[in-house]
């Protein structure tokens, strides 16, 4: 027997039953329930069926019908205010940011709510009107004194603007007054230094190090943001640190150094990477800055172990420390191996090089 044939005299049975469905999170199921309603019939409530209907799409992310249904909702004489609580959401979910806005406006009391006004401040960022993106948000704080989300989106917001000191200023009253985590210090920071504001992100982030000493994420914008600067010794000297705790950062360490021209210290590092493939490439590239090519060159059978000499960067390098060692045909046999464009023409300036070395020993000396 069908529903519909079993529910003819009880047509606000299935309207219970799509509201069991809802509230279990079953909203597919709710949508069948609600086919077996009898539109026609004048007990039927319309106002809750488009209600639940417009909930149900909802959460089957079908926001272009959950906003049909719901407007229907209203015009079938839905009077809770929260109607408008859903149709704000639905709106924001199509990018219709105006119109999210006039239903937080029609929401009542719910308005109010602290999610509301962060919508409603999303609402006119997106349309660009930041003055009054930035008033929701302060209506918020006057409300919502101990919530400290609307000023770190104030920070976002001012940052984008490119009010970078405001931002600053903001950005540590809501370090300081939030009790934040280390995941507020590093989207401050980061937002700050991506925006090019790497004494304004550095002043953060050395904060951060120091209340969170074992955290890498920090660790590693702090490193980054000295490199934007140039300054690799700092920022190979944190990665050092943090290695400490996650021998992983050793590598990048080290490479750092390398780039410092730290030769010996990146080699010291070198020797505790884990990763062979890692480290014997590194240390290869650092054999070969310190000029010390016949160590270089007597690595050719750990790398082919290793399956780095796939790599024809490394297996030019390799070449090159074998011609620095005056072993010509060993460095023309990976020569043989170079197809890259750009390596090929430098391995073929090497064998013009190895040419000049056999006939005329003297220049190679």
């Amino acid at each position: 027997m069908s529903w519909a044939a079993d529910n003819k005299s009880q047509p606000t049975d299935f309207l219970d039953l799509a509201a069991v469905m809802l509230k279990d999170g079953h909203s597919d199921r709710a949508l069948l329930a609600l086919q077996s309603v009898d539109l026609k019939d004048k007990k039927t409530d319309l106002a809750r069926f488009y209600t639940l209907q417009g909930l149900a799409y909802m959460n089957l992310n079908d926001f272009a019908a959950a906003k049909d249904s719901l407007q229907l909702a209203i015009k079938n004489g839905q009077t809770d205010s929260v109607i408008f609580v859903y149709l704000a959401q639905v709106h924001y979910a199509l990018k219709a940011y105006r119109d999210t806005i006039q239903s937080i406006d029609k929401a009542g009391e719910h308005g109010s709510k602290a999610a509301l006004i962060t919508l409603k401040a999303q609402a006119y960022w997106h349309l660009k009107e930041t003055a009054n993106a930035i008033n929701a948000l302060d209506e918020g704080q006057r409300l919502y004194p101990k919530d400290f989300s609307f000023l770190r989106r104030k920070v976002f917001y001012f940052v984008e603007l490119g009010l970078y000191h405001e931002a600053t200023q903001l950005g540590r009253q809501y370090l300081k007054q939030s009790e934040a985590a280390a995941e507020d210090y590093v989207a401050i920071g980061n937002a700050l230094r991506l925006s090019k504001q790497y004494q304004e992100a550095l002043d953060i982030l050395e904060i951060a190090r120091l209340r969170f000493p074992e955290n890498e994420v920090v660790a590693k914008l702090l490193a980054h943001t000295y490199l934007d600067q140039g300054k690799l010794n700092s920022a190979a000297f944190i990665l050092e640190q943090a290695a400490l705790l996650n021998p992983g950062l050793q590598a990048e360490a080290g490479e750092i150094y390398r780039r410092a021209g730290r030769f010996h210290k990146a080699l010291t590092l070198n020797e505790s990477i884990s990763d062979q493939k890692v480290k014997l490439k590194q240390r290869l590239s650092i054999l070969l800055a310190l000029k010390q090519f016949e160590r270089a060159a007597n690595m050719e059978s750990s790398l082919y172990r290793s399956g780095v000499l796939d790599d024809q960067e490394v297996r030019y390098a390799l070449a090159y420390a074998l011609f620095s060692s005056k072993r010509f045909p060993e460095a023309n046999k990976h020569l043989d191996h170079l197809k890259d464009a750009e390596l090929f023409r430098k391995g073929t300036e090497l064998r013009r090089l190895m040419e000049i070395c056999k006939t005329e020993p003297w220049q190679c000396v």
